[in-house]
């Protein structure tokens, strides 16, 4: 009996859980077509995407404007005379789009949470208390930001400069508030901390000056090489733009027992030191080289002509020496003849002393 009744509780039990669940359900499905068939729902939806699309549009449109402004301005600056400095224009043109950027899609995602239903002042609250902490836990950070900031107010390098700082040499490409990037001669990329830069060394700023020193051998004349040098320059500012003026000769720079330094200098472009000084060696070289051909011809000459000469001297003294062997060999026929002469002289007085006689000649 007890065992019908409590399976019967069992059953009345289960029954209501069961439909208790089916009432979930339905309500469940009910609110859901209740949101779906929501036409003032869907409405504000609606008009509220609307509101994000045109304001995205906007911040678009604004963004595109204020560049407009910032160029125009700086340009106008610049013609004024106000910013000639290109590389300045340059980098605060970069830094003043990039920061109009920020704020103003800054600005966007507030007004698009406020469409959302988010109240924005315990958020912005939130925002300044994070970044009050932010800013103490990462002083270097806040280092980095500020020296990037005044780096550009002062205008200590722009993009395009050629600097070293920390033992890092190369050509800007991006100042930024917190890094600055630097490619180096090789291709390699320096990503440098703003707040790492404690000296720099802008190669970009003035006109730099070539150096340029000549060896040259003790026994070449001085004059004969300051003016090989000198004919050697004319008219490179013609060749190379990047020499400002013509080369100074300056003179001996050092000595020593088996050559001498002459020392060349020349006003340069910035950043072309390199560039000029190759120009210059270049000239020198091509200058010696010919003066070095015209030595060698010059001695070739030279000892051709002794050549001609010598063997003229040896075909003098090989006539010297037959006209000598000569001579004995005439005197001797002369002698001989001479005493040819006298014998035939001797004969003939004796045939005539023995006809005076009435004798007869012997003959001998």
């Amino acid at each position: 009996m007890h065992h019908w009744f409590g399976w019967l509780l069992s059953a009345d039990t289960s029954e209501g859980t069961m439909s208790q669940a089916v009432n979930k359900a339905v309500q469940f499905r009910d609110k859901i077509w209740n949101w779906v068939t929501n036409a003032d729902m869907w409405a504000n939806v609606l008009f509220a995407g609307l509101r994000i699309i045109f304001l995205f549009i906007l911040t678009r449109i604004l963004i595109k404007v204020v560049y407009g402004v910032i160029d125009r301005s700086l340009e106008r600056k610049s013609s004024r005379g106000i910013l000639a400095n290109t590389r300045r224009f340059s980098t605060v043109g970069e830094l003043l789009k990039n920061t109009v950027t920020i704020v103003c899609n800054f600005i966007m995602i507030l007004i698009i949470l406020s469409e959302f239903n988010f109240k924005l002042g315990p958020l912005l609250a939130s925002a300044s208390v994070l970044g009050l902490a932010i800013g103490f836990g990462a002083q270097s950070l806040v280092k980095d930001v500020i020296t990037g900031f005044f780096i550009i107010l002062e205008d200590q390098f722009a993009v395009g400069d050629v600097i070293a700082t920390g033992g890092f040499k190369g050509t800007v490409e991006m100042i930024g508030l917190r890094t600055t990037k630097l490619l180096g001669s090789n291709g390699e990329m320096y990503i440098i901390p703003n707040g790492t830069i404690a000296n720099v060394t802008n190669f970009s700023m003035a006109n730099a000056l070539a150096v340029v020193d000549v060896p040259v051998k003790i026994e070449q004349s001085l004059e004969e090489t300051l003016g090989l040098i000198r004919q050697a320059l004319e008219g490179i500012e013609e060749r190379n733009p990047n020499v400002v003026a013509f080369p100074n000769i300056l003179g001996i720079q050092s000595m020593s027992t088996s050559e001498y330094v002459v020392r060349v200098t020349a006003n340069t472009l910035p950043n072309k030191r390199d560039v000029a000084q190759r120009q210059i060696q270049s000239d020198i070289k091509k200058a010696l080289e010919q003066q070095a051909q015209k030595v060698a011809e010059r001695a070739e000459q030279e000892q051709g002509e002794a050549a001609a000469e010598a063997h003229s001297e040896s075909d003098t003294q090989s006539e010297t020496k037959a006209l000598a062997d000569e001579e004995p060999s005439g005197s001797a026929s002369e002698q001989q003849t001479a005493r040819r002469s006298a014998r035939t002289g001797l004969l003939e007085q004796a045939a005539g002393n023995a006809k005076e006689k009435g004798g007869k000649p012997d003959g001998t």
